[in-house]
């Protein structure tokens, strides 16, 4: 039976009133062509603090952005009170593309990632060369994250004075990848702090290494304003440090010659998102020997067009083998 007549009114329609007394929505969202732009520096339950201009900004992320995050090193729009004075509050209204990003999964077996940082130029690998000893699989996890998410490697061997680097720089000759050895005492002299520096000058470099090599140590040294922060020590029984990191945040060099992200200590790297194809374009020499390779070739079975690649003489085998070691990652633990 037909409620009500054939011509019916929207005004013969009962509607509930709006308590809340708001505008109806719609999925027509504002522009926002006159927002400023900023950067991301640290990230607090929710809260963001930005730098706008020359100005600390703190800030939410808009509603419109939905389930998208805003990471340290992002690049964003902000609108609303961008005075930087105590008790004011923005809005991030949009994440700029991203030139870089650094992720990381709990385990391999996690299909969540985590970014770390966005828009890094490099990632400096801290280990220390002895207390506790070097994890190699950690360093290989981490050079992958950062080949596959378009950061250049670092590697930064602290304490030195407890033991030689000649072994762990052998292992990674064949990557070429650039590397700093520091001691105590160059640290303490700033010698150590001036060869550091040279390699993070102008680019926006992130942090990484387990707990107790030295990084924050390391920070302090570099930026005299973390001088505040404390350092943790290495538990002499299990080998491991304490965090002194709680979240990742972003800390302008001297001079504002660049960027220094320093990112809490990490026990583990999964590597669930990283495809084997992305490590490969990290490997110029080594990338056109895959094109007779067959499909969804994981770089290290019978079939790899790479082996006669190598053996033709068109790259070197130290190669083939660094690159395989570091896709095996994905399949073995940290501490294999």
């Amino acid at each position: 039976m037909r409620r009500y007549g054939k011509h019916t009114d929207e005004d013969d329609i009962p509607s509930r009133p709006n308590r809340k007394g708001n505008r109806p929505r719609t999925n027509i969202r504002p522009k926002h062509e006159d927002a400023a732009e900023g950067m991301v520096l640290t990230v607090d339950r929710g809260r963001l603090t930005c730098l706008v201009d020359d100005r600390v900004v703190f800030a939410m992320k808009a509603r419109e952005l939905g389930r998208k995050a805003a990471v340290v090193g992002d690049r964003v729009a902000l609108v609303g009170d961008l005075s930087g004075k105590k008790d004011t509050l923005a809005r991030i209204v949009r994440i700029e593309p991203r030139t870089s990003v650094l992720r990381r999964t709990a385990d391999d077996d996690d299909p969540y990632e985590r970014v770390v940082v966005a828009n890094a130029d490099q990632l400096a690998i801290v280990t220390a060369l002895a207390d506790p000893e070097p994890r190699p699989r950690l360093i290989d996890r981490c050079l992958v994250a950062a080949y596959a998410g378009g950061l250049d490697p670092l590697l930064v061997l602290t304490k030195s004075d407890l033991a030689p680097p000649d072994e762990l720089l052998e292992l990674y000759g064949a990557l070429g990848v650039p590397y700093v050895v520091t001691s105590r005492e160059e640290l303490e002299s700033g010698e150590a702090v001036d060869r550091v520096r040279k390699q993070l000058d102008g680019k926006i470099t992130a942090f990484v290494g387990h707990s107790g090599v030295g990084k924050t140590t390391l920070v302090n040294a570099l930026v005299s304003t973390e001088r505040r922060r404390t350092t943790g020590v290495v538990n002499a029984v299990t080998g491991r440090g304490r965090h002194t990191t709680t979240s990742a945040r972003a800390v302008p060099l001297p001079g504002d010659e660049g960027w220094l992200v320093d990112t809490p200590g990490v026990r583990s790297f999964g590597l669930h998102h990283v495809d084997p194809s992305q490590v490969i374009k990290a490997f110029p020499d080594l990338e056109p020997g895959t094109e007779g390779c067959p499909r969804a070739c994981s770089h290290d079975e019978p079939d790899c067009a790479l082996d006669a690649w190598v053996a033709e003489g068109h790259a070197d085998p130290a190669r083939l083998y660094s690159l395989r070691r570091l896709l095996s990652t994905r399949e073995r633990r940290e501490g294999d």
